[in-house]
């Protein structure tokens, strides 16, 4: 019997009271402002195009390499607080990490590492006098209040930018104080790591633990992450942990002899030394950080870090060698994780699975609760919200017997096919009345196996009657485009079946090599571009936007990253007016069968290409009159390009689509995207098609750069970002005005699109105001309400379980509230939903010792992958109580959307919000399946932050994230969960 959960727990701490205060003190360096003007003058010799600011961000690397017990602070600018800030510091009765020497040391590569060229020289040798002639000077008592904040006009909490780093800093260092954690089978002994100026929180990690696998020792580790964050209308922080499985890679490749590192990708290796590595420094109880990579001179240290600096000093123990770490690297792990390469889903598989199930998570966390101090508590589990019906009014059936489940899944392709009537109606409005409707749909086959099953897919999946007219013979596949013809009560669905020419779904025609141009590349691509889009127009040009079903290869079965055409030939169909999905060549090989299942890839394929169309049955609210009657639901969602971008910075294009539920109900829904160019909503698949216009990849080849052509400049991030932020508030009261009128709901995923539109931060957020550009902010229009939505990225939201006072606590699905919290007036709520129907491992899984199973067996699930569905946040920033408008109803109705009813199950966002950013496929080339690095992301409300598509809520728990060092390049902070 399922347990029925009441309250969940949140891996979350308060402050114990509103006055609740601890003052730390710190040893403190600030950077001295006198050697402004020198470096300044070093670094812009020569140059240009002059710089501003003396660019510190190798200096923290090294200093977080060679002194991780220091807290490297970004150049202070414009710091908010009661105090200063200052460049380092060392928390008082920790012994000096950075003895005069050693800094002197530092300080002198650091300069010859900033002009290493053989002219200057002389100058960086006058540079570095001046700068001794005025050394820094540490204060030895600085006092940081660690608890307590202002408030902003929101009555939200605004903690002092230092708090974000030093507080977790003491967190971690009080939890480091406990005895270690006894799991059962051994005991856990936990080590900080060193942070920096753009790192999130504190991190602490657990000795190497060994697992036997089928082919020998793997090695992982347990991490702690401790992060400050704040919630809209809270005047208490909130300080979050969250636990984590961290792989090592240890698997050499049989005839390289080395991991696989892949070229131009680099992998962080976290080290231990025997003797501290700064002369005169004392020994560390941190885990120190670097990053590899595999590069044009071979594989090495990365020179853009701290090897570029470590050339010039010398150092009492070298840092291992790159050749030795990748060709031995279980031998620097038993050797006391001397040396330990973090795994990352391109070195190839791993027998350890990731993540940890809810109640080892539960248990580790009421270890850590062991080391609060008074002034912190565990936040109060929240509970139901009052308004019962978690589900929406027509939620998914799922019966349990044969017949029973039949009958539902022709329920639900008869649901299909209405909805593909209804939003081909849409596109095509001039539709005679009582003629049927027809759907489009290509099938650019490669193997016959999949072609088969396709079409035997697309029939189940609507219901179609019969075999469409089939060619008798296999062979009338081969000749021209085979038409498939269904007619049904709502629609008539017309399949063409065209074979896919080899050249059009190879490799993109680029010279031999590792390395491309992105000249070479951008021509690749156009010139594929334009076969695809005159294949498509050759065969029948689409008047209205079709559907194609495309098969192609597995991104790792081209030359490489750069030869896959799948963008390519995406970009070319939608030139020809075709929406496309992608299905992959069905192929066994070691360690990989698709084969096995490749009925249900081919239906979810069809599945993923009507949502293209704007085909999906809509979750139908279940509140009645507590919603105002016709609401209708706008999403917004910032695209970001890649950093590829011809300017060398991520760009932005903005996505608005408007969700219009059928008033005659069953789950009908009009889905309407907004044209910039025309200032008019436009059907969905339009607006998909239309953003092929923004991307990157343009429609002609790119000429290569002439001799004697000026280089681009670098424009500045920041006025960028300020001229990104005036287009997006512009666009946003464009969109804002058209749907003037109606009840219509705004949402906008926080770290998504917060950068853009500031309203949405935590700091300048006021309850039913509205505020889209740099005017004042002013009441919300009466029509409109704003909702806006947190997920777990970047840990913003906290872990959870449900509270099984009898059992192993585990998951609930509902929408939640604080146990205080006035059900009149609370405006943020916490939304789960059930865990994924494949999912199988036991909430009760233990990856670190055996455990006795429900069979009564002892089992390990060490290998096993845990899924646990996040916790999103759901703020009602703005209504009209006034007017009768319930927060928590609106809420609710948010909670439901993520429930579609056509879907096995449920969303990681809203439906309306889930398409929007599904639309960014169109603009961006298909992201890598790899796990990248999403570890050091900016702090809450910081900029900038990305936020990758959508998916289901049950999705994978993050993968041996790569800790970054804090290289603050703004262009590479493009992120994904």
């Amino acid at each position: 019997m399922v347990h029925r959960y009441d309250a969940i727990r949140i891996a979350s701490w308060l402050p114990s009271t509103p006055d609740a205060s601890v003052v730390a003190r710190y040893r403190a360096l600030a950077f001295p402002e006198a050697w402004r003007g020198p470096l300044l003058a070093l670094c812009n010799a020569g140059r240009e195009k002059q710089w501003e600011t003396v660019p510190t961000f190798r200096m923290d690397q090294v200093l977080q390499t060679l002194a991780p017990d220091l807290l490297v602070r970004p150049r202070p600018s414009g710091h908010r607080g009661e105090g200063p800030d200052f460049w380092l510091y060392a928390p008082k009765g920790v012994p000096d990490p950075l003895p005069p020497g050693a800094l002197q040391g530092l300080l002198g590569a650091w300069l010859r590492d900033l002009r290493p060229e053989p002219e200057y020289r002389d100058l960086m040798k006058d540079t570095r006098a001046l700068l001794h002639e005025q050394p820094p000077q540490w204060q030895d008592d600085v006092e940081v209040e660690l608890l307590r904040c202002p408030v902003t006009d929101g009555d939200t909490a605004a903690p002092d930018s230092r708090q974000f780093q030093l507080t977790t800093d003491w967190l971690a260092r009080c939890i480091l104080d406990l005895e270690p954690y006894d799991f059962g089978a051994g005991r856990l002994h936990f080590r900080a790591m060193p942070r920096g100026p753009r790192d999130r929180g504190a991190e602490l990690v657990s000795q190497a633990l060994p697992h036997e696998g089928a082919r020998g020792t793997e090695w992982f580790s347990v991490v702690l992450n401790i992060t400050l964050q704040t919630v809209p209308f809270d005047p208490l922080p909130r300080f979050h942990l969250h636990t984590q499985i961290r792989r090592y890679a240890t698997r050499t490749g049989a005839k390289s002899g080395r991991l696989h590192l892949p070229y131009g990708r680099r992998t962080t290796v976290l080290l231990r030394p025997p003797v501290p590595w700064l002369p005169g420094a004392p020994a560390s109880d941190r885990f120190a950080v670097a990053r590899l990579v595999w590069g044009p001179s071979g594989y090495d240290w990365v020179g853009g870090g701290p090897a570029g600096i470590l050339r010039n000093i010398s150092l009492s123990e070298p840092l291992p060698s790159a050749e030795g770490l990748l060709t031995s690297p279980s031998e620097w792990i038993r050797d006391g994780m001397r040396a330990a390469v973090v795994y990352s889903t391109a070195m190839g598989s791993h027998e350890v699975g990731a993540g940890l199930m809810s109640d080892q998570r539960s248990r580790i966390t009421e270890w850590a609760e062991k080391a609060l101090p008074a002034e912190l508590r565990p936040t109060p589990a929240l509970v139901r919200t009052r308004l019962s019906h978690s589900t929406p009014a027509n939620p998914r059936q799922e019966p349990s017997g044969a017949v029973q489940k039949a009958t539902a899944e022709r329920e639900r392709a008869d649901a299909r096919r209405k909805g593909a009537a209804l939003a081909l109606r849409h596109l095509s409005p001039d539709t005679a009345s009582g003629e049927l409707p027809v759907m489009e749909a290509r099938l650019l086959w490669q193997t016959p196996v999949l072609r088969d099953t396709a079409i035997a897919a697309l029939a189940a999946h609507l219901d179609l009657k019969g075999d469409g007219g089939a060619p008798a013979a296999p062979e009338g596949y081969e000749h021209g485009p085979a038409v498939l013809e269904w007619r049904m009560p709502e629609l008539t669905v017309r399949l063409r079946c065209l074979k896919l020419t080899g050249s059009l779904s190879g490799d993109l025609p680029l010279p031999d090599g590792a390395r491309h141009s992105r000249e070479a590349v951008s021509t690749a691509l156009a010139t594929r571009r334009l076969q695809v889009a005159d294949f498509i127009a050759k065969d029948c040009p689409s008047t209205v936007p079709a559907l194609a079903l495309v098969e192609i290869d597995r991104a790792k079965d081209f030359s490489s990253a750069a030869h896959d055409p799948k963008f390519a030939l995406r970009l070319g169909c939608a030139d020809a007016g075709v929406l496309t999905q992608f299905l992959a060549v069905p192929k066994r090989v070691k360690g990989y069968n698709s084969e096995m299942n490749i009925g249900f890839r081919a239906a979810k394929a069809w599945d993923d290409g009507l949502r293209q169309l704007g085909v999906r049955v809509h979750p139908e609210h279940s509140l009645g009159e507590k919603l105002p009657r016709d609401l209708r639901y706008l999403a917004v969602w910032m695209v970001r390009k890649n950093a590829r971008s011809r300017t060398r910075w991520a760009g932005h294009v903005p996505v608005a689509v408007l969700v219009t539920p059928d008033p005659a109900g069953d789950g009908g829904a009009r889905v309407e995207g907004w044209d910039g160019d025309a200032r008019t909503w436009v059907p969905y698949p339009v607006m998909l098609l239309q953003l092929t216009r923004r991307a990157e990849v343009p429609r002609a080849p790119v000429p290569g750069p002439r001799a004697g052509d000026a280089p681009v400049g670098r424009p500045s991030w920041w006025a960028d970002m300020a001229q990104q932020r005036r287009d997006a508030e512009e666009w946003l009261e464009k969109v804002l005005r058209s749907v003037r009128g109606k009840p219509t709901l705004l949402l906008a995923h926080a770290q998504n699109m917060r950068s853009h539109w500031t309203w949405l931060q935590d700091g300048k957020v006021v309850a039913d105001k509205f505020r889209g550009g740099h005017a004042p902010a002013r009441r919300l229009d009466p029509d409109l309400r704003l909702v806006r939505v947190r997920t777990a990225r970047g840990r913003e939201t906290a872990q959870w379980w449900g509270v099984n006072p009898d059992g192993a606590n585990g998951l609930a699905a509902h929408l939640w509230t604080g146990p205080s919290a006035d059900p009149e007036t609370a405006r943020v709520f916490w939304s789960t939903t059930p865990k994924a129907r494949t999912f199988k491992l036991s909430v009760a899984a233990d990856k670190l010792a055996p455990r006795v199973n429900t069979k009564g067996k002892l089992t390990i699930d060490t290998g096993e992958a845990a899924w646990n569905p996040g916790l999103v946040e759901l703020a009602v920033l703005g209504c009209h109580m006034q007017d009768g408008d319930e927060p928590e109803a609106l809420a609710l109705a948010v909670h439901q959307l993520r429930q579609a009813p056509d879907l096995p199950d449920a969303l990681s966002l809203p439906l309306p919000l889930h398409l929007a950013g599904l639309a960014q496929e169109y603009v961006l080339p298909t992201r890598s399946e790899e796990v990248t690095d999403t570890a050091a992301e900016p702090a809450a409300d910081a900029d900038p932050d990305t936020a990758a598509a959508p998916g289901l809520a049950n999705e994978p728990e993050p993968e041996d994230e790569q800790i970054q060092l804090s290289l603050f390049d703004p262009s590479t902070l493009v992120a994904g969960q």
